[in-house]
């Protein structure tokens, strides 16, 4: 395999997911065109040639590898590849799928990259307007793509799933289904080999699986660039509250990370009943433990579905004197008008915004609101994938509490010579964002 051009790699986009997708392979195309960047000047130092030369020997080993043989003039810069697959999707009149490759992948590592979450309406054949898929619709679309990459000789097969569906049915009470697990069975028997994905739900979903690696990325280094755009790390008055006892060690990073102190609300749940909505919760009652009174307060959680313990943890915050209240989600969901919801609360002046990633993708009604904000993770998922794709570690975009040590450490004024000697190293070994 090439060490500078995807030669081998073939990336997907499912329905829905075009954007999503053209936003890392832009991602990926950058880091190809700077890691050769850093390559030519290596190896021309090195070796003492130019770097036309080197580009000469380059293309003469990226030709040998190739499939097939060149018939164009040597190129006098360095071009990278087109590696997206283009496949038609179709629903037919009776609600039946279909996915069908348009370019070939035998011998590819391929990527799908799909967004099982997007509620948004989606262009397919056989659908006259865009329509609505619902997350069942998208499984469909996700199993035939995937039966049709193996069918056509693909070397390996990685979902890309910035939601993983069904994560929230990761346990039972009784008899009912263990569906989080049940996923992963069927993409065993389908041969996925990997799947990445952003803050599962649970990490004891891993345990379900045979052979498939889950990688499970977090999007808290891109959150707090975010975040530092609307606050300042260095405010006295910055308390981080966990909105739950389910989201303490998430809230505990973060405070950790601040140096600021945590605190959490404790909630009482009438479990015969089932949350409808955001107005109809079966929480019946809330206690903090800690201080909030005249304090701008943050909040941590996985994600946000219909809303409504979330707006109630923010409504009793206020009660209690908290100044303003910031919301930083990984997976804004915003089911059920759970928009207009939240508007309306930040209308009444609940709280003061809400930070979430594109992992969800949504419209101008959700991303035009003066309260909401969001993180853009599509670069971390493109550095994984490209580290994957040459056999690198991710282990340090796994990991990222030294990126983020190392950027509140440098907004709270605090030095080099300051800081453990692993967090200097880490910075100066390995860039958050070029890595």
């Amino acid at each position: 395999m090439s060490i500078v051009k995807p030669h081998k790699l073939g990336v997907i986009a499912g329905p829905g997911s075009e954007y999503f997708t053209s936003k890392i392979v832009k991602h990926l195309r950058r880091l190809y065109v700077e890691r050769y960047e850093k390559l030519s000047s290596a190896l021309a130092k090195r070796h003492g040639m130019s770097e036309e030369e080197v580009l000469k020997a380059v293309t003469l080993i990226d030709d040998l590898d190739s499939k097939s043989i060149p018939k164009a003039k040597c190129p006098t810069s360095f071009q990278v590849p087109d590696f997206t697959v283009k496949v038609k999707y179709t629903r037919f009149a009776n609600g039946e799928e279909k996915a069908e490759l348009l370019d070939p992948v035998r011998g590819l590592r391929v990527y799908i990259i799909y967004d099982m979450a997007n509620e948004e309406p989606v262009a397919v054949a056989g659908a006259d307007e865009p329509i609505k898929l619902s997350v069942n619709d998208h499984l469909m679309f996700l199993f035939t793509t995937i039966n049709a990459v193996h069918l056509a000789g693909a070397d390996s097969i990685t979902l890309v799933l910035p939601t993983y569906p069904y994560a929230r049915q990761h346990k039972k009470a009784s008899r009912e289904a263990l569906t989080a697990s049940m996923f992963g069975h069927m993409c065993e028997m389908l041969d996925v080999d990997r799947i990445i994905t952003l803050d599962i739900h649970s990490r004891e979903i891993e345990n379900s699986f045979s052979h498939i690696r889950l990688e499970n990325l977090h999007g808290s280094y891109q959150t707090l660039i975010a975040l530092h755009k609307i606050i300042d790390f260095n405010d006295p008055d910055l308390v981080v509250v966990s909105p739950d006892t389910g989201a303490v060690s998430r809230n505990k990073f973060y405070a950790q990370a601040l140096h600021r102190p945590l605190a959490m609300l404790y909630k009482v749940r009438d479990y015969s009943q089932v949350s409808t909505n955001a107005k109809n919760t079966n929480i019946k009652s809330i206690n903090l433990l800690g201080d909030v009174k005249g304090k701008t307060v943050l909040m941590a959680d996985d994600m946000i579905a219909t809303g409504g313990t979330m707006l109630m943890a923010m409504r009793e915050l206020k009660r209690l004197g908290a100044k303003r209240i910031i919301c930083m989600i990984s997976l804004p969901f915003f089911n059920c008008g759970a928009v207009d919801t939240f508007d309306a609360a930040y209308k009444e002046g609940v709280f003061y915004r809400i930070i979430g990633t594109n992992a969800v993708c949504h419209g101008h009604d959700l991303l035009d609101k003066e309260w909401f904000v969001q993180a853009d993770v599509t670069e971390l998922f493109a550095r994984i994938i490209n580290r994957l794709h040459h056999g690198r570690s991710i282990s340090p975009l796994l990991d990222n509490r030294k990126f983020i040590q190392i950027l509140i450490n440098n907004s709270q004024g605090i030095k080099d010579e300051d800081l453990p000697a692993s967090a200097t190293e880490a910075a100066a070994a390995t860039d958050p964002v070029r890595a």
